[in-house]
Protein backbone atom coordinates (compact mmCIF):
# COMPACT_ATOMS: atom_id res chain seq x y z
CA UNK A 1 0.00 0.00 0.00
CA UNK A 2 1.51 3.32 -1.10
CA UNK A 3 -0.86 5.72 0.66
CA UNK A 4 -2.65 5.67 4.02
CA UNK A 5 -5.72 7.89 4.42
CA UNK A 6 -5.30 8.84 8.07
CA UNK A 7 -7.38 11.97 7.55
CA UNK A 8 -10.34 9.91 6.38
CA UNK A 9 -10.02 7.57 9.37
CA UNK A 10 -10.19 10.42 11.88
CA UNK A 11 -12.97 12.23 10.01
CA UNK A 12 -10.96 15.21 8.74
CA UNK A 13 -12.45 17.11 5.77
CA UNK A 14 -11.39 15.78 2.38
CA UNK A 15 -9.87 19.11 1.31
CA UNK A 16 -7.32 18.96 4.18
CA UNK A 17 -5.70 15.98 2.42
CA UNK A 18 -4.68 13.76 5.34
CA UNK A 19 -3.18 11.04 3.12
CA UNK A 20 0.32 9.85 4.07
CA UNK A 21 2.74 8.36 1.56
CA UNK A 22 4.15 5.18 3.14
CA UNK A 23 7.84 5.44 2.28
CA UNK A 24 10.94 5.04 4.43
CA UNK A 25 12.89 6.60 1.55
CA UNK A 26 10.92 9.84 2.00
CA UNK A 27 11.53 9.77 5.76
CA UNK A 28 15.25 9.25 5.10
CA UNK A 29 15.36 12.18 2.69
CA UNK A 30 13.66 14.41 5.28
CA UNK A 31 16.11 13.31 7.97
CA UNK A 32 19.16 14.08 5.84
CA UNK A 33 17.78 17.51 4.85
CA UNK A 34 17.06 18.36 8.49
CA UNK A 35 16.26 22.01 9.17
CA UNK A 36 16.78 22.81 5.49
CA UNK A 37 13.42 21.18 4.75
CA UNK A 38 11.35 23.06 7.36
CA UNK A 39 10.25 25.83 4.95
CA UNK A 40 9.33 23.18 2.38
CA UNK A 41 7.05 21.51 4.95
CA UNK A 42 5.53 24.87 5.93
CA UNK A 43 4.60 25.45 2.26
CA UNK A 44 2.62 22.20 2.12
CA UNK A 45 0.83 22.82 5.41
CA UNK A 46 -0.09 26.37 4.33
CA UNK A 47 -1.88 24.87 1.31
CA UNK A 48 -4.00 22.27 3.09
CA UNK A 49 -4.01 23.51 6.67
CA UNK A 50 -4.74 27.18 5.96
CA UNK A 51 -5.68 27.95 2.35
CA UNK A 52 -7.98 24.96 1.76
CA UNK A 53 -10.03 25.59 4.96
CA UNK A 54 -10.17 29.29 4.05
CA UNK A 55 -11.48 28.44 0.58
CA UNK A 56 -14.08 26.19 2.21
CA UNK A 57 -15.20 28.89 4.64
CA UNK A 58 -15.49 31.48 1.86
CA UNK A 59 -17.07 28.98 -0.56
CA UNK A 60 -14.37 29.74 -3.14
CA UNK A 61 -13.26 26.28 -4.30
CA UNK A 62 -12.21 26.29 -8.01
CA UNK A 63 -14.17 24.83 -10.91
CA UNK A 64 -13.02 21.54 -12.36
CA UNK A 65 -12.65 22.25 -16.12
CA UNK A 66 -13.42 18.59 -16.94
CA UNK A 67 -16.83 18.62 -15.24
CA UNK A 68 -17.58 22.32 -14.87
CA UNK A 69 -18.42 21.75 -11.21
CA UNK A 70 -16.90 23.13 -7.99
CA UNK A 71 -14.34 20.71 -6.57
CA UNK A 72 -12.71 20.29 -3.17
CA UNK A 73 -10.84 17.11 -4.11
CA UNK A 74 -7.24 17.49 -2.84
CA UNK A 75 -5.45 16.50 -6.04
CA UNK A 76 -7.69 18.79 -8.08
CA UNK A 77 -6.89 21.67 -5.71
CA UNK A 78 -3.18 20.99 -6.17
CA UNK A 79 -3.32 20.84 -9.97
CA UNK A 80 -5.72 23.76 -10.44
CA UNK A 81 -4.45 26.12 -7.76
CA UNK A 82 -1.50 25.22 -5.54
CA UNK A 83 0.84 23.80 -8.20
CA UNK A 84 0.68 26.81 -10.59
CA UNK A 85 1.22 29.18 -7.65
CA UNK A 86 4.10 26.97 -6.47
CA UNK A 87 5.75 27.03 -9.91
CA UNK A 88 5.45 30.82 -9.91
CA UNK A 89 7.05 30.96 -6.45
CA UNK A 90 9.94 28.81 -7.62
CA UNK A 91 10.57 31.11 -10.58
CA UNK A 92 10.10 34.35 -8.63
CA UNK A 93 12.26 33.11 -5.76
CA UNK A 94 15.03 32.05 -8.16
CA UNK A 95 15.04 35.33 -10.08
CA UNK A 96 15.14 37.35 -6.85
CA UNK A 97 17.87 35.09 -5.48
CA UNK A 98 19.99 35.46 -8.63
CA UNK A 99 19.52 39.25 -8.59
CA UNK A 100 20.58 39.49 -4.94
CA UNK A 101 23.47 37.08 -5.37
CA UNK A 102 24.66 38.44 -8.73
CA UNK A 103 27.72 40.23 -7.28
CA UNK A 104 28.66 36.99 -5.49
CA UNK A 105 28.20 34.99 -8.71
CA UNK A 106 30.45 37.39 -10.63
CA UNK A 107 33.02 37.19 -7.84
CA UNK A 108 32.92 33.38 -7.87
CA UNK A 109 33.43 33.21 -11.65
CA UNK A 110 36.33 35.68 -11.44
CA UNK A 111 37.97 33.72 -8.62
CA UNK A 112 37.70 30.53 -10.70
CA UNK A 113 39.26 32.35 -13.68
CA UNK A 114 42.09 33.68 -11.52
CA UNK A 115 42.65 30.26 -9.97
CA UNK A 116 42.87 28.73 -13.45
CA UNK A 117 45.45 31.32 -14.55
CA UNK A 118 47.59 30.80 -11.45
CA UNK A 119 47.04 27.01 -11.45
CA UNK A 120 45.97 27.20 -7.81
CA UNK A 121 44.68 24.21 -5.86
CA UNK A 122 41.08 25.26 -6.51
CA UNK A 123 41.56 24.97 -10.28
CA UNK A 124 42.82 21.42 -9.84
CA UNK A 125 39.71 20.50 -7.83
CA UNK A 126 37.23 21.80 -10.43
CA UNK A 127 36.67 21.35 -14.17
CA UNK A 128 38.12 24.23 -16.25
CA UNK A 129 36.02 27.40 -16.17
CA UNK A 130 36.36 27.64 -19.98
CA UNK A 131 34.27 24.48 -20.20
CA UNK A 132 31.31 26.48 -18.90
CA UNK A 133 31.54 28.96 -21.78
CA UNK A 134 31.94 26.17 -24.33
CA UNK A 135 28.93 24.38 -22.85
CA UNK A 136 26.71 27.47 -23.09
CA UNK A 137 27.60 28.08 -26.75
CA UNK A 138 27.36 24.37 -27.56
CA UNK A 139 23.94 24.08 -25.92
CA UNK A 140 22.60 27.07 -27.86
CA UNK A 141 23.89 25.62 -31.17
CA UNK A 142 22.46 22.15 -30.49
CA UNK A 143 19.05 23.52 -29.48
CA UNK A 144 19.03 25.76 -32.58
CA UNK A 145 19.76 22.78 -34.86
CA UNK A 146 17.05 20.72 -33.15
CA UNK A 147 14.50 23.51 -33.42
CA UNK A 148 15.20 24.30 -37.08
CA UNK A 149 15.17 20.63 -38.13
CA UNK A 150 12.15 19.67 -35.98
CA UNK A 151 9.68 20.66 -38.69
CA UNK A 152 9.89 21.91 -42.27
CA UNK A 153 7.94 25.06 -41.39
CA UNK A 154 10.42 26.24 -38.77
CA UNK A 155 12.45 29.20 -40.02
CA UNK A 156 15.94 30.14 -38.92
CA UNK A 157 14.83 33.20 -36.94
CA UNK A 158 12.20 31.35 -34.92
CA UNK A 159 14.59 28.42 -34.39
CA UNK A 160 17.28 30.75 -33.03
CA UNK A 161 14.70 32.37 -30.72
CA UNK A 162 13.70 28.94 -29.36
CA UNK A 163 17.38 28.07 -28.83
CA UNK A 164 18.05 31.31 -26.96
CA UNK A 165 14.99 30.88 -24.71
CA UNK A 166 15.80 27.20 -24.12
CA UNK A 167 19.41 27.93 -23.16
CA UNK A 168 18.41 30.77 -20.84
CA UNK A 169 15.73 28.63 -19.21
CA UNK A 170 18.14 25.74 -18.63
CA UNK A 171 20.29 28.16 -16.62
CA UNK A 172 17.41 29.71 -14.63
CA UNK A 173 15.76 26.34 -13.99
CA UNK A 174 19.16 24.89 -13.10
CA UNK A 175 19.43 27.46 -10.30
CA UNK A 176 15.95 26.54 -9.03
CA UNK A 177 16.53 22.80 -9.22
CA UNK A 178 20.00 22.93 -7.68
CA UNK A 179 18.83 25.04 -4.76
CA UNK A 180 15.80 22.78 -4.22
CA UNK A 181 18.00 19.69 -4.22
CA UNK A 182 20.61 21.33 -2.02
CA UNK A 183 18.12 22.44 0.63
CA UNK A 184 15.46 19.70 0.60
CA UNK A 185 16.73 16.76 -1.54
CA UNK A 186 13.61 17.13 -3.74
CA UNK A 187 13.53 18.48 -7.29
CA UNK A 188 10.60 20.12 -9.18
CA UNK A 189 11.98 18.96 -12.55
CA UNK A 190 8.61 18.25 -14.16
CA UNK A 191 7.32 21.72 -13.34
CA UNK A 192 10.40 23.38 -14.82
CA UNK A 193 9.99 21.25 -17.96
CA UNK A 194 6.33 22.24 -18.28
CA UNK A 195 7.31 25.90 -18.10
CA UNK A 196 10.02 25.34 -20.74
CA UNK A 197 7.52 23.74 -23.12
CA UNK A 198 5.05 26.57 -22.42
CA UNK A 199 7.61 29.23 -23.36
CA UNK A 200 8.66 27.31 -26.47
CA UNK A 201 5.07 26.77 -27.64
CA UNK A 202 4.43 30.50 -27.34
CA UNK A 203 7.31 31.01 -29.79
CA UNK A 204 6.41 28.17 -32.16
CA UNK A 205 2.66 28.87 -32.19
CA UNK A 206 3.23 31.40 -35.00
CA UNK A 207 3.86 28.53 -37.44
CA UNK A 208 0.09 28.31 -38.16
CA UNK A 209 0.40 24.53 -37.81
CA UNK A 210 -0.61 23.19 -34.40
CA UNK A 211 1.06 19.80 -34.84
CA UNK A 212 4.36 21.32 -36.03
CA UNK A 213 4.34 23.84 -33.17
CA UNK A 214 3.81 21.11 -30.56
CA UNK A 215 6.43 18.77 -32.08
CA UNK A 216 9.12 21.47 -32.15
CA UNK A 217 8.34 22.75 -28.64
CA UNK A 218 8.27 19.27 -27.07
CA UNK A 219 11.46 18.21 -28.86
CA UNK A 220 13.47 21.23 -27.71
CA UNK A 221 11.76 21.10 -24.30
CA UNK A 222 12.77 17.44 -23.87
CA UNK A 223 16.40 18.32 -24.58
CA UNK A 224 16.21 21.15 -22.05
CA UNK A 225 14.67 18.71 -19.54
CA UNK A 226 17.63 16.33 -19.92
CA UNK A 227 20.04 19.22 -19.37
CA UNK A 228 18.13 20.34 -16.27
CA UNK A 229 18.07 16.80 -14.90
CA UNK A 230 21.85 16.70 -15.24
CA UNK A 231 22.03 19.85 -13.09
CA UNK A 232 20.01 18.20 -10.31
CA UNK A 233 21.96 14.95 -10.56
CA UNK A 234 25.33 16.72 -10.41
CA UNK A 235 24.21 18.92 -7.52
CA UNK A 236 23.13 15.86 -5.52
CA UNK A 237 26.40 14.09 -6.36
CA UNK A 238 28.46 17.11 -5.27
CA UNK A 239 26.45 17.40 -2.07
CA UNK A 240 27.02 13.73 -1.27
CA UNK A 241 30.66 13.99 -2.32
CA UNK A 242 31.20 16.90 0.03
CA UNK A 243 29.96 14.76 2.93
CA UNK A 244 32.46 11.99 2.17
CA UNK A 245 35.38 14.21 1.05
CA UNK A 246 35.27 13.54 -2.70
CA UNK A 247 37.08 15.68 -5.29
CA UNK A 248 34.58 17.74 -7.34
CA UNK A 249 36.67 17.50 -10.53
CA UNK A 250 36.57 13.70 -10.51
CA UNK A 251 32.82 13.72 -9.85
CA UNK A 252 32.23 16.21 -12.67
CA UNK A 253 34.40 14.16 -15.02
CA UNK A 254 32.47 11.01 -14.15
CA UNK A 255 29.22 12.84 -14.85
CA UNK A 256 30.46 13.92 -18.29
CA UNK A 257 31.64 10.39 -19.14
CA UNK A 258 28.32 8.80 -18.18
CA UNK A 259 25.88 11.50 -19.34
CA UNK A 260 25.53 10.13 -22.89
CA UNK A 261 24.49 6.64 -21.77
CA UNK A 262 21.25 7.48 -19.93
CA UNK A 263 19.21 8.86 -22.86
CA UNK A 264 20.16 5.93 -25.12
CA UNK A 265 19.18 3.30 -22.53
CA UNK A 266 15.98 5.11 -21.57
CA UNK A 267 14.86 5.51 -25.20
CA UNK A 268 15.41 1.80 -25.84
CA UNK A 269 13.45 0.86 -22.72
CA UNK A 270 10.59 3.19 -23.63
CA UNK A 271 10.22 1.52 -27.03
CA UNK A 272 10.29 -1.95 -25.44
CA UNK A 273 7.74 -1.05 -22.74
CA UNK A 274 5.47 0.75 -25.19
CA UNK A 275 5.42 -2.27 -27.49
CA UNK A 276 4.49 -4.53 -24.58
CA UNK A 277 2.11 -2.41 -22.49
CA UNK A 278 1.44 0.86 -24.43
CA UNK A 279 2.45 4.07 -22.68
CA UNK A 280 -0.50 5.74 -20.97
CA UNK A 281 -2.42 2.49 -20.53
CA UNK A 282 -3.63 1.12 -17.18
CA UNK A 283 -0.61 -1.18 -16.94
CA UNK A 284 1.87 1.56 -17.83
CA UNK A 285 0.40 4.94 -16.81
CA UNK A 286 2.30 8.06 -17.81
CA UNK A 287 1.05 10.77 -15.43
CA UNK A 288 3.68 13.34 -16.40
CA UNK A 289 3.01 12.76 -20.10
CA UNK A 290 -0.70 13.21 -19.49
CA UNK A 291 -0.01 16.38 -17.50
CA UNK A 292 2.09 17.70 -20.40
CA UNK A 293 -0.66 16.83 -22.89
CA UNK A 294 -3.27 18.63 -20.77
CA UNK A 295 -1.03 21.66 -20.43
CA UNK A 296 -0.34 21.80 -24.19
CA UNK A 297 -4.08 21.55 -24.91
CA UNK A 298 -4.70 24.39 -22.45
CA UNK A 299 -2.03 26.59 -24.02
CA UNK A 300 -3.25 26.00 -27.55
CA UNK A 301 -6.76 26.81 -26.33
CA UNK A 302 -5.58 30.01 -24.66
CA UNK A 303 -6.07 28.66 -21.13
CA UNK A 304 -2.79 29.50 -19.34
CA UNK A 305 -2.99 30.19 -15.55
CA UNK A 306 -0.86 33.32 -16.00
CA UNK A 307 -2.45 35.10 -13.00
CA UNK A 308 -1.50 32.22 -10.69
CA UNK A 309 2.05 32.10 -12.04
CA UNK A 310 2.45 35.87 -11.59
CA UNK A 311 0.94 35.85 -8.09
CA UNK A 312 3.25 33.03 -7.08
CA UNK A 313 6.25 34.75 -8.65
CA UNK A 314 5.58 37.92 -6.66
CA UNK A 315 5.17 35.97 -3.41
CA UNK A 316 8.28 33.86 -4.08
CA UNK A 317 10.36 36.97 -4.85
CA UNK A 318 9.24 38.69 -1.64
CA UNK A 319 10.05 35.62 0.46
CA UNK A 320 13.51 35.26 -1.11
CA UNK A 321 14.25 38.95 -0.55
CA UNK A 322 13.27 38.48 3.10
CA UNK A 323 15.47 35.38 3.40
CA UNK A 324 17.57 33.92 0.54
CA UNK A 325 16.12 30.66 -0.79
CA UNK A 326 12.87 30.91 1.19
CA UNK A 327 10.68 31.49 -1.87
CA UNK A 328 12.03 28.37 -3.56
CA UNK A 329 11.65 26.03 -0.57
CA UNK A 330 8.15 27.26 0.36
CA UNK A 331 7.14 27.12 -3.31
CA UNK A 332 8.34 23.51 -3.48
CA UNK A 333 5.87 22.70 -0.68
CA UNK A 334 3.08 24.18 -2.82
CA UNK A 335 4.27 22.28 -5.87
CA UNK A 336 4.78 18.70 -4.59
CA UNK A 337 1.93 16.34 -3.56
CA UNK A 338 1.04 16.82 0.11
CA UNK A 339 1.23 13.09 0.90
CA UNK A 340 4.99 13.34 0.26
CA UNK A 341 5.28 16.50 2.37
CA UNK A 342 3.55 14.81 5.32
CA UNK A 343 5.88 11.81 5.29
CA UNK A 344 8.92 14.02 4.70
CA UNK A 345 7.99 16.00 7.81
CA UNK A 346 8.46 12.87 9.95
CA UNK A 347 12.10 12.60 8.85
CA UNK A 348 12.72 16.30 9.44
CA UNK A 349 11.12 16.11 12.91
CA UNK A 350 13.23 13.06 13.79
CA UNK A 351 16.38 14.95 12.75
CA UNK A 352 15.51 18.02 14.80
CA UNK A 353 14.74 15.85 17.86
CA UNK A 354 17.88 13.71 17.49
CA UNK A 355 20.07 16.82 17.08
CA UNK A 356 18.53 18.32 20.21
CA UNK A 357 18.50 15.21 22.41
CA UNK A 358 21.57 13.27 21.23
CA UNK A 359 23.69 15.89 19.50
CA UNK A 360 24.81 16.40 15.93
CA UNK A 361 27.57 13.81 16.31
CA UNK A 362 24.91 11.09 16.72
CA UNK A 363 22.97 12.36 13.70
CA UNK A 364 26.08 12.35 11.52
CA UNK A 365 27.51 9.01 12.67
CA UNK A 366 24.28 7.00 13.12
CA UNK A 367 21.18 8.85 11.92
CA UNK A 368 22.35 9.90 8.45
CA UNK A 369 23.83 6.46 7.53
CA UNK A 370 20.56 4.77 8.60
CA UNK A 371 18.54 7.33 6.61
CA UNK A 372 20.80 6.72 3.59
CA UNK A 373 20.14 3.00 4.03
CA UNK A 374 16.38 3.68 3.87
CA UNK A 375 16.90 5.52 0.58
CA UNK A 376 19.13 2.86 -0.96
CA UNK A 377 16.91 -0.01 0.17
CA UNK A 378 13.67 1.41 -1.20
CA UNK A 379 15.42 2.56 -4.40
CA UNK A 380 16.81 -0.95 -4.98
CA UNK A 381 13.34 -2.44 -4.57
CA UNK A 382 12.04 0.07 -7.13
CA UNK A 383 14.85 -0.90 -9.53
CA UNK A 384 13.97 -4.55 -8.96
CA UNK A 385 10.35 -3.94 -9.90
CA UNK A 386 11.46 -2.00 -13.00
CA UNK A 387 13.83 -4.81 -14.12
CA UNK A 388 11.06 -7.36 -13.60
CA UNK A 389 8.66 -5.31 -15.71
CA UNK A 390 11.23 -4.84 -18.49
CA UNK A 391 12.04 -8.57 -18.55
CA UNK A 392 8.34 -9.39 -18.84
CA UNK A 393 8.04 -6.84 -21.67
CA UNK A 394 10.97 -8.39 -23.53
CA UNK A 395 9.42 -11.86 -23.18
CA UNK A 396 6.13 -10.54 -24.63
Amino acid sequence: MDNWDLGGLIGAPEYMNGIWYLSLLTIGVGYIAGKGGVAFIIGGFVCYGFLAPMLSGLDMFPLDPATGEITSEPNALRLLLFRPVGIGMLIGGAIAGVALAFPMIVSAVRSMQNAAKSEAAMSRDEMPIKLLYVAIVGAAILLAVMAVLSTEKMGLGRGLAMAAVGTLWVWIAGVILSESIGRTNWSPLSGMTLIAVTLLILISSGLDDTKAAIVSAVMVGAAACVAMSQATDLMLDLKTGYLVGATPRKQQLGQFIGAWLGPIVVMMLIFVLNEAYVLGSEKLPAPQGQALASMVSGIMGGDVPAAKYLAGAGLGAMLSIFQPGLGITVGLGFYLPFNIVLTYSIGTLLRVVSDHKMGQAFSESVGIPVAAGFIVGEALVGVGFAISMILKAVEL
